[in-house]
């Protein structure tokens, strides 16, 4: 066999692996598990931490103010050093919407160690507790929520015995870009923390859904949520690794009515959207990423240019490998692309899709070595290495 043909040969090999033996994270139908209601409600604090979102305000904030919760439940917006009016406009859309009671505060630019999402929502947990809540809803500012979300999630945590419940919000896909690239951003999150895995007490396995998380506040507050993550850019991840640290028990899954309404119409907001974290997620390790890149090429590449290549130089062993192994990586991929309601024909294009993420990545890498560090939304963060322990 030639080494075109053993290249492909090993990329199905590693398809068949991620097939069977990666926790099947290819299903998309583990949803919210069944539930039955309390016959006492808790007290619930929704913190919402918002930084220049007066953008997305208008479709997200009225769907949390309006929320069909039984028990007391109180929103807190805290308003991350926005320039925009975000606070106000919050201020407006509660006088204008009624709902849920809203308490909007600022707690400045965060100290040295911090990043600003989560020294907001720091500020906004230590309100919530003046209130003695049993939960807290961590939820993003572009997340809008149907109306019973809250008390799903709440009855599946207390249901389950979860700790921490966290949904994986939809994410909009009506550009061109955005059907390329979204869908493929929740499969590879997938395939790094497959869901099934996450549910199991005693796994390593731990990641979160930073748009929409319910946490207990006593287990928050044992696992210093957010002191113990301050520093961290992937914050969600590093939630569910300091609730999973001290016992928790944790479930993630892909939602049915939580959806993000934040835009993003050009490769350029989808790029700053992944390049901002990947290097982080490797651990700003050159080895790392070199296998990434190699990974990427041998699982996502080889297929279609072996399949390619071996049809023109007529070996059929590549040929063969490498239209296998790119046929199960479209079977993988169209549960995603049906949760998506996207069609069926940008399956196949799922290796141009990673090879965008490969470019992502090395530009993270790349922004991280030129002293850049993570930047959201006007603000740079210390690069980990020389200011920060980032994990």
């Amino acid at each position: 066999m030639s080494a075109v043909a053993w290249t492909a040969v090993g990329s199905l090999a590693a398809w068949l692996w991620l097939l069977l033996g990666q926790g099947f994270f290819w299903r998309t139908d583990l949803r919210l598990p069944p539930c039955r209601e309390p016959d006492a409600w808790p007290p619930v604090c929704v913190v919402v931490p918002a930084r220049d979102e007066a953008g997305v305000l208008p479709a997200s904030l009225p769907t949390l103010l309006a929320q069909d919760y039984p028990g007391r439940a109180e929103v807190f917006l805290v308003d991350d050093g926005s320039s925009d009016g975000t606070g106000e406009l919050a201020r407006e859309l509660a006088r204008a919407h009624g709902g849920l009671p809203l308490t909007v505060e600022s707690p400045g630019e965060p100290p040295a160690g911090w990043t600003g999402k989560l020294w907001a929502v720091r500020h906004g947990i230590a309100l919530a507790r003046t209130r003695e809540p049993v939960y807290l809803l961590l939820t993003d500012a572009d997340i809008a929520h149907a109306p019973d979300s809250l008390r799903t999630l709440v009855a599946a945590a207390r249901t389950g015995g979860f700790d921490l419940v966290s949904q994986m919000a939809r994410l909009r896909v009506e550009s061109v870009w955005e059907r390329l690239v979204v869908p493929a951003f929740v499969y590879f999150f997938a395939q790094l923390y497959p869901f099934r895995r996450i549910a199991v007490r005693g796994s390593r396995t731990a990641a979160a859904a930073g748009g929409c998380v319910l946490l207990r506040a006593d287990t928050a507050e044992r696992a210093r949520i957010p002191d113990a993550v301050r520093h961290a850019v992937i914050d969600d991840v590093a939630l569910a690794r300091a609730v999973k640290g001290v016992g928790g028990h944790i479930w993630l899954g892909l939602a049915e009515r939580v959806d993000s309404v934040r835009p993003y119409p050009r490769l350029r907001d989808l790029w700053h959207m992944v390049s901002r974290s990947a290097y982080t997620q490797l651990r700003h390790n050159p080895l790392l990423l070199l296998g990434t890149v190699l990974g990427l090429v041998l699982v996502y590449l080889v297929p279609p240019l072996a399949l390619v290549t071996g049809l023109v130089a007529g070996n059929t062993g590549a040929s063969a490998a490498g239209g296998l192994a790119w046929l199960l990586m479209t079977a993988t991929y169209l549960p995603m692309l049906r949760y998506y309601r996207q069609p069926w024909w940008l399956a196949p294009l799922l290796p141009v899709t990673a090879f965008l993420y490969l470019l992502m990545t090395v530009d993270s890498a790349v922004r991280h070595y030129r002293g850049r560090g993570a930047a959201w939304k006007g603000r740079t963060y210390a690069r980990p290495d020389t200011a920060l322990d980032e994990r």
